[in-house]
Order: C-alpha cells, then sequence, then structure tokens
C-alpha cells in the first residue's frame, strides 16, 4: 500500500495566543505507518510524521500507552519506540496513562489483566506502574516534560474500584498513582497531570475536585497541572465562553496550570449528531475552519492566569478520520488529492 497523507504549511494570521504546549496527540503513528501510510510535506517529499509536525510549530506531542493491549499497539514498548523519534526531532513528550489494557474514557475504566480488585493492593500495583513506566522511559533517555495520570478520568478511574461513587479510593489510588512519577528518574521531573473530560462543564470539574480532594489521601500538591478535552460537536453547551469560564474558574479555585489537551474540528460534517454550540456554528468545515477554531481555543487558554498549553487530539490518523464523532473527517491530513492548509496554525500559537 502505497497512500500518503499531505499538509500544505501556509502562512496563517498571527493570534494573540502565546502557549508553552503547542501539541498533538500522534499516538497512532506506527499504526498508520504499519499499513503502508506515508506523509508528505508541502515541498512534495515523504518525511516522517515527527518532522512535518515540528517544521509546522508543534513543540510537544502526546502519546497513549495502554498497560497490555492485546496486540502490542500503544503498549510501553511501542511508546517508547515512538517517544525517541519524537525527541530526535527536537519535540517534548507528553505521556497519557490509561490506566488500562484498552480505551480509557468517561464510559470505559477497566482495570487491567491481572491487576487487583483490592484497593490496597491496587493502589500499591498503580504506584509500581507508573514508577516502572517513567523509570523506562529515564533509562531510555527520554525525559517526558508531562506525564497524565489517567485519561478523562471525571467518572473516576479503575473501575469499579475507583468508580465516581468511591471518591476515597479515587484519591488513594490518584496520589499513589502521582507517586510513583514523583519518585521516578525522569531528571528533570516531569509535570504531573489529571485529565477530566467536559472542559466547558464548570459543575463537573468543581464537582470532581473538590469532592476527591476532600478525601485526604490525594494532596493538592501531588499534581501540577489540570487537563480538560473540548469537543464542540458533543452538545450545544460546549461554547467556547463556557470553555473561557470554566478554566478561569478553575485557575481561581485550583491554582494549576491549565491545557486543553484534546480537542479538534471537522473539514466534513454533513449529518452531526448534535447541533454545534453557537458561538463556533459560524466556523466553516474546511480547513480554514480548522485553523479558525484552533486559534480560538488556544486564544481562550491563553487568556487564562495558569493557561499553558493546548493538544489537538490525532490529526494524522487519517484512516479513521472521523476520530470518535458523528463527523466524517476531523483530521488535519488528508488522502492524496486533498491537502489540508490547517497544520501550520501551530506556528501561530
Amino acid at each position: 500500500m502505497g497512500y500518503t497523507a499531505q499538509a500544505i504549511l501556509l502562512s496563517l494570521v498571527a493570534t494573540s495566543s502565546a502557549l508553552q504546549y503547542v501539541g498533538v496527540d500522534w499516538s497512532s503513528v506506527l499504526v498508520e505507518e504499519a499499513a503502508g501510510i506515508s506523509y508528505t510535506s508541502s515541498s512534495g517529499a515523504s518525511r516522517p510524521l515527527e518532522n512535518i509536525l515540528a517544521d509546522a510549530g508543534v513543540n510537544t506531542v502526546r502519546q497513549r500507552v495502554w498497560v497490555n493491549p492485546s496486540n502490542g499497539d500503544y503498549n510501553l514498548d511501542y511508546n517508547l519506540e515512538i517517544a525517541k523519534r519524537a525527541q530526535a526531532a527536537g519535540l517534548d513528550i507528553y505521556v497519557d496513562l490509561h490506566l488500562s489494557d484498552t480505551w480509557a474514557d468517561p464510559a470505559h475504566q477497566a482495570i487491567p489483566s491481572g491487576w487487583s480488585s483490592d484497593i490496597d493492593t491496587l493502589s500499591w500495583q498503580l504506584y509500581n506502574y507508573t514508577l516502572e513506566v517513567s523509570n523506562a522511559f529515564a533509562a531510555a533517555g527520554v525525559n517526558p516534560s508531562i506525564i497524565s495520570v489517567g485519561n478523562e478520568i471525571r467518572g473516576g478511574l479503575l473501575w469499579p474500584v475507583g468508580h465516581y461513587d468511591n471518591p476515597y479510593n479515587i484519591a488513594q489510588l490518584l496520589h499513589s498513582g502521582c507517586y510513583g512519577v514523583r519518585d521516578s528518574n525522569i531528571s528533570p521531573p516531569p509535570k504531573i497531570m489529571l485529565h477530566l473530560d467536559n472542559g466547558w462543564d464548570w459543575g463537573v470539574q468543581e464537582w470532581f475536585y473538590s469532592t476527591v480532594l476532600s478525601q485526604g489521601p490525594l494532596l493538592s500538591s501531588d499534581f501540577d497541572q489540570m487537563g480538560v478535552s473540548f469537543y464542540p460537536f458533543y452538545g450545544q453547551d460546549a461554547t467556547l465562553s463556557n470553555l473561557a469560564s470554566t478554566l478561569k474558574n478553575m485557575a481561581s479555585t485550583f491554582g494549576k496550570e491549565l491545557l486543553v489537551v484534546e480537542t479538534n474540528w471537522p473539514t466534513s460534517c454533513p449529518s452531526p449528531q448534535y447541533p454545534f454550540p453557537s458561538d463556533v456554528s459560524s466556523i466553516p468545515f474546511t480547513p480554514e475552519g480548522q485553523s479558525e477554531f484552533v486559534k480560538k481555543v488556544a486564544d481562550v487558554v491563553a487568556g487564562v492566569n495558569g493557561g499553558v498549553g493546548l493538544f489537538y487530539w490525532e490529526p494524522a490518523w487519517v484512516d479513521n478520520q472521523a476520530l470518535g464523532s458523528s463527523c466524517n473527517s476531523n483530521t488535519m491530513f488528508a488522502w492524496p488529492g486533498k491537502a489540508l492548509s490547517s497544520l501550520n496554525v501551530f506556528s501561530r500559537i
């Protein structure tokens, strides 16, 4: 197979945003390459994806780690391989620990195979896991700048032990996971992140952190950053205005660094499952619209005290262009003949 994905890196109007972390999630790069997909820069030359991203202004890549996936995709060895490539291209690494053998998200947070369902034993296993993974990166000569303990944990993690109706267990598990990273050999130490979805919903963010932090085991000092997902195609309440007010409330209440760690915008969406929010409804489903949306989100983050980063979710996963949404295409790369101009937006945020 000789499929090619193209991205044309064109200059865009500069925004006022200035973020420390300007990134993308590139987790599926080896899956794509194994399927015969290659990536082409604006010059028409086939180049490694990490070099195209770096040239476009990306400075950090996010990559998900699964504990024991059935086919090895996204496991630790997979992630060490792509992290070395990214670091060689001058990119920083953000490690997203799903703490599961497969997808962890608001609907799925399954305990990895072989792990305990006893809270004390599970907490010890989690500590050792985050310690071992962190040390494996350090031993490979890769020093991640961010490590997230869990992925979209609004409903908790490691179900059923850490389900949302067991907030003390959530607090104990997160404390253990954070300290595995803290006690590792990574130098300089990475920022430790907790990550929830629905970044537009202050009620969700306030409930989770206030409830879990009030339990005792998890201390505010255990972690450095709060990450949120922000997807506009999941409901009319996911407005930029609500995102801005939520992040401002999070900043004033919790005092952490804040990042939008998952977002994207479609270039095709003929039959959306939900109406789009009012303050983005005029943005077209085009590469230019992608650029406009990303710049608007970046400006929201940069306008918040402690707002430090934005990550676009899987812009190069071209044989899965819907990226889990009801929209046909949300990637910033396309099949031959459909080169996109939106990737270079990262050089302007």
